[in-house]
């Protein structure tokens, strides 16, 4: 009896895991069926948006059924069935042809030939996004038949002729850009990228300062399709005053600023470069070319800035007080490396920590959030003209920084201003008030990490259209000021100098001197940029000095 029923065991056992296999066996069906279908739906979905070619090319070792529409391209491996006679289902390769820029034909040379050879296939030079920046892949489909390949080389070129892309371009190239490697950058990483785009390019390497202002004046910009920058950020902040002055002239408006409809490109040669961290994510001169090349444009916010009823320039960013000092500490000490410069300026400044007495006055975005401070005493301003509502506030201030862009940098990934965008219409206004050397030197280690810069007593945040910063004396600075002075001296009086002084500016990393109060408006998407809006730039290891 025993035996029986153990046979009897062993039989539903078999049964059981039969049944078992064949459940899994049905769930793999299932899932295969399954895949199939988003296969071929995928494939309905590129048929039904216009399939243009259908082909074979090999892949590495494999053959793939290769499918070309009006946006991408997709490739599958093609396999046999298993022995079990199930296919064996893979996801196909994708690239869209908006990141494509440049399509060539492959052939076998011999050695020492420039032309010619038999045809081996296509190649697509793509910009393939890791993290934030943009690197250069290629992609090799083999066929050896020349119609067959000519023919796919042809319809995808007249595809990416439909993409909106510079074609010719103006290029200043600044040899003085920080380390003197702006030429070297240009040559190696951007021209060869450039040249296989098919992107021609009249090129100005500038003599002195000004040189590209005087060119941007006389050249005729209607053969261009964009204009290139390779510098820091001094070489593009002259441009882009260059540029802005230059559509105030072609529409005959010195009055209003005028947009430029020309878009620029910046290509990082510089020790901070803010301006193409804020619009690129990192200072690479690749990544920047691709933004170029592939036709990415972001429209940007610009400040003017105005003394006595007079245009100063057009920029991105000022600051008033420390930044200023620091600016022209370091301006003195030209022939230090950019690094020792910077750093000796900061730890001199702060040595030296003086308050300006002045009058700020602002005038709130329509959408801005103000974060005021509550022992400022605020009033309308009598001069203001019209129905425009300005707040103004008198007092010690430290620092006054006013910036129309996030202004990124390795040194502070998430920007000086990283509550400020690209394009909405209001600058930052950051306003630091009298307070000790200790405190000040929290707020400016903060800005290191990732907030909480603003989160002090002395520290008050508006987002504006305009600004206006008056002196209520004539107050200076200059090298030979004691440094035996106590600290709470420097908390509690400006040092008074005579009528006529200077005071500095630091207008995008440029040291401007103004005498009198300073205007800032800021104008909505004033220029167009190569690149696209970044909330955080790539960091690097931050200075130490503080």
């Amino acid at each position: 009896m025993s035996e029986v029923e153990d046979d009897l065991r062993e039989e539903s056992t078999k049964r059981t895991n039969r049944e078992k296999r064949s459940m899994r066996k049905s769930r793999e069906k299932r899932e295969q069926e399954r895949q199939q279908q988003q296969v071929e739906e995928e494939e309905e979905d590129e048929q039904s948006e216009c399939v243009v070619l259908r082909g074979i090319f090999q892949l590495g070792k494999k053959s793939h059924d290769v499918l070309l529409t009006q946006t991408r391209m997709t490739w599958t491996p093609i396999t046999p069935e298993t022995p079990t006679g199930e296919p064996c289902i893979q996801q196909p390769g994708v690239v869209l042809l908006q990141d494509v820029f440049a399509v060539k034909v492959k052939r076998r040379r011999a050695a020492g030939k420039q032309s010619g050879g038999p045809v081996l296939g296509v190649a697509l030079f793509c910009a393939q996004r890791k993290g934030r920046r943009l690197e250069e892949e290629t992609l090799h489909f083999h066929n050896a038949s020349s119609e067959h390949t000519h023919t796919w080389y042809n319809k995808i070129k007249e595809l990416l002729t439909g993409f909106s892309r510079p074609r010719y371009v103006k290029v200043f190239i600044n040899p003085s850009s920080h380390k003197k490697e702006s030429v070297h950058i240009y040559r190696e990483h951007v021209a060869p990228l450039f040249k296989m785009a098919d992107v021609c390019t009249d090129i100005t390497v500038t003599e002195k300062k000004g040189h590209a202002l005087s060119v941007m004046k006389e050249c005729k910009l209607d053969e261009y399709d964009g204009v290139v920058c390779v510098g820091g950020d001094g070489s593009v902040a002259e441009l882009c005053h260059a540029m802005v002055l230059r559509a105030q002239l072609d529409a005959g408006s010195p009055e209003e600023p005028v947009k430029q409809a020309l878009p620029l490109g910046i290509i990082p040669a510089g020790s901070t470069d803010v301006v193409s961290c804020s619009v690129h994510g990192v200072r690479d001169a690749v990544t920047a070319a691709l933004h170029i090349i592939l036709g990415h444009t972001q429209q940007v916010d610009m400040c003017s800035f105005w003394s006595l009823g007079q245009l100063v320039r057009f920029g991105f960013s000022a600051m008033f007080g420390f930044g200023g000092r620091s600016l022209a500490r370091a301006e003195k000490k030209r022939w230090m490396p950019s690094g020792r410069r910077r750093e000796y300026a900061l730890v001199k400044t702060l040595a030296r920590l003086r308050p300006e007495d002045c009058q700020l006055s602002f005038l709130p975005a329509k959408t801005s959030n103000k974060n005021l401070c509550e022992h400022r005493n605020q009033e309308q301003d009598p001069d203001s003209e019209g129905e425009e509502s300005w707040t103004t506030n008198q007092g010690l201030y430290l620092s006054i920084s006013i910036m129309s862009i996030p202004c990124l940098s390795p040194h502070v990934p998430r920007g000086l201003a990283p509550n400020s965008r690209l394009a909405n219409g209001s600058a930052s206004l950051i306003a630091v008030g009298n307070t000790s050397r200790s405190e000040f030197i929290k707020h400016l280690k903060r800005y290191n990490s990732s907030s909480g810069q603003f989160s002090f007593s002395f520290v008050e945040t508006h987002d504006v259209s305009a600004a206006r910063i008056r002196p209520q004396s004539v107050i200076g600075w200059s090298e030979e000021e004691s440094e035996e002075d106590g600290d709470s001296n420097s908390r509690s009086s400006p040092i008074i100098q005579s009528e006529g002084a200077a005071f500095p500016w630091n207008i995008d990393g440029e040291l401007v001197e103004i005498a009198h109060e300073v205007l800032i408006r800021v104008h909505p998407q004033l220029i167009t940029l190569y690149g696209e809006e970044v909330d955080e730039a790539e960091s690097t290891v931050s200075c130490s000095c503080i």
